[in-house]
């Protein structure tokens, strides 16, 4: 009986792992032996529209006389490589190759059909192509913008339209055919120089690292005080030089310990400045509840949002003392956030009020290229009434036209935006930021760009001076289509 009863569990333990288990160990990155049957047949291309039509090929699989039948390389090189991700017989896939292997691997049932036409004609079975929204110029210039001054952060836009990224480029990169080849020994060396490297260049800053968003996040904090009622740009709020601030010893300066326009300033002007102890008030009367919904509805605290890849939380905290909440209502104390999440507040407010959900698939191809899928936009969420929407452009023109981030101005174009400077660390050079759209009257593309310790500036880095040109780059790219 008791061998009986060992033969059972033995037979049940079997099938838990055949049959329940059998599709997570397959889809388990680290399953090299599902790796290696893959590369016995062509592989999909990931691709984009290229500038005059047609097809550009950012990963595509090359038929070869390896050890392999076909090797995954990379066009696209460094400057698309946190989107495409790689694909290695070592490390698995991440990235696009990992959100769409099924597809790509042409294991998806929606080409079984496909598969099945393939055996019996004789032809080589191939995987299905993924193409991208990106915009290779947008792309381009915000690689370029990041790496020709030698800078370390993530530039996104998106069309806030529909929510299609236009562009998503963070730096330091790699490359990812160095990971994708057929030298196991190689491979291994450049992921240890990669790992070892204290900048983190596997790491996809876009979506998957969280930052204090400082000063742009004063658009959240003008939308919840617009949204109340009690409040129109032309309001005038408290703007000292320095905020006394209840429960503490410690008051609230402006950045560099400047004034303001005054001990008032209206709503408008205070964005348009930048004015700290302005927007701590602000926060004070608008309470902590109502921030955090306003922050919300755009997005923050929201765990399950994917481009497909996961997109790291972004954060407004709860139950914020008085002094802590004048703080989180100037982007700081624990207020993280991705780049891809401030795009979409500069989106929402584009857009009318409406945030539409960011997504990087256009379309899904089988290998002859006849359509599986493709991108439908949805409605993320409503952040702001459409006069909210209206008011918060005006305001942000300002900034452009008049304020902080004049360098985000082209000429011709009216543009609208936010610059930020978030401290981090005591004695550590500041985060800097810019977000934004244009033409304003008729909003093409949002951006937001982060540069990690100041850029080049270091201590003295403000988003004005160091995230705004490559902003205006971006959006010149995209307007210039």
């Amino acid at each position: 009986m008791a061998c009986l009863l060992l033969f059972g569990l033995l037979l049940v333990n079997v099938n838990y792992v055949q049959v329940v288990k059998a599709e997570q160990y397959r889809d388990d990155p680290r399953n090299s032996r599902v790796l290696l049957r893959t590369y016995e047949r062509a592989r999909g291309p990931i691709a984009v529209v290229a500038p005059g039509g047609g097809r550009t090929a950012l990963a595509q699989s090359t038929r070869t006389d390896g050890p392999l039948t076909y090797l995954r390389t990379y066009p696209g090189g460094p400057a698309y490589a946190h989107v495409t991700g790689y694909y290695s017989f070592v490390f698995g896939a991440t990235g696009i190759e990992r959100a769409q292997d099924k597809v790509l691997s042409g294991e998806d049932d929606r080409l079984a059909f496909t598969r099945l036409s393939d055996v019996v004609t004789g032809r080589e079975v191939e995987g299905g192509s993924i193409v991208l929204t990106l915009d290779p110029v947008a792309q381009q210039a915000a690689y370029d913008g990041l790496t020709s001054r030698g800078l370390k952060g993530s530039v996104v836009a998106i069309d806030p339209r529909t929510g299609a990224v236009l562009a998503m480029a963070s730096t330091p990169s790699f490359d990812p055919a160095r990971l994708s080849s057929f030298d196991g020994k190689a491979i291994r060396a450049y992921s240890e120089q990669l790992n070892g490297a204290s900048d983190d260049p596997l790491l996809n800053r876009a979506i998957a690292r969280t930052y204090p968003p400082g000063s742009t996040f004063k658009v959240v904090t003008a939308a919840a005080a617009l949204s109340s009622g009690a409040t129109t740009p032309e309001t005038q709020i408290p703007s000292p030089r320095e905020l006394d601030l209840p429960q503490t010893t410690r008051n609230l300066t402006n950045f560099g310990d400047s004034e303001c326009t005054g001990e008032t300033s209206t709503l408008a002007d205070a964005l348009r400045i930048s004015c700290n102890t302005a927007f701590g008030a602000l926060g004070l009367s608008v309470g902590g509840d109502a921030l955090r919904e306003q922050a919300e509805k755009f997005g923050f605290n929201d765990d399950s949002l994917t481009t497909p890849n996961r997109v790291a939380e972004s954060v407004f905290p709860r139950d914020l003392n008085p002094p802590s909440l004048a703080f989180s209502a100037i982007g700081q104390f624990e207020v993280r956030t991705t780049p891809l999440q401030m795009a979409m507040v500069a989106g929402g407010v584009a857009n009318g009020g409406e945030v539409m959900k960011p997504y990087l698939v256009q379309e899904v191809q089988a290998p002859d290229l006849s359509l599986l899928d493709r991108a439908d936009p949805k409605v993320y969420r409503r952040a702001v009434e459409t006069d909210v929407a209206a008011e918060l452009n005006r305001m942000m023109q300002l900034v452009v036209s008049d304020g902080s981030g004049r360098a985000a101005a082209i000429e011709g174009v009216t543009v609208a935006g936010k610059t930020g400077t978030a401290q981090g660390a005591e004695g550590a050079a500041p985060d800097v930021w810019f977000i934004g759209f244009a033409p304003a009257d008729d909003p093409q593309v949002a951006v937001a760009v982060v540069v990690e310790d100041g850029g080049a500036e270091g201590a003295g880095g403000t988003g004005g001076k160091v995230s705004a040109p490559i902003a205006r780059e971006v959006m010149q790219a995209v307007l210039r289509r």
